[in-house]
């Protein structure tokens, strides 16, 4: 997900979008353990969105 893209985001909006890649990584990180995750960049990729989605929501709020 691009920077551009969050930032037209409302923080409604943001704080799902937040919540939604934290559960995404709970399962990816829940996957890994077990051995059934096919591509382990995935969860680096899943965490610099969660950055993104913070930053972007530290931008709006300060």
């Amino acid at each position: 997900m691009k920077a551009a893209e969050l930032k037209k985001m409302s923080a409604e909006e943001l704080n799902a979008k937040l919540k939604e890649l934290k559960g995404e990584l709970f399962n990816l990180r829940f996957q890994h353990a077990i051995n059934q995750l096919e591509n382990p960049h995935k969860i680096s990729d899943v965490k610099k969105d969660i950055a993104r989605v913070m930053t972007v929501l530290n931008q709006k709020n300060a």
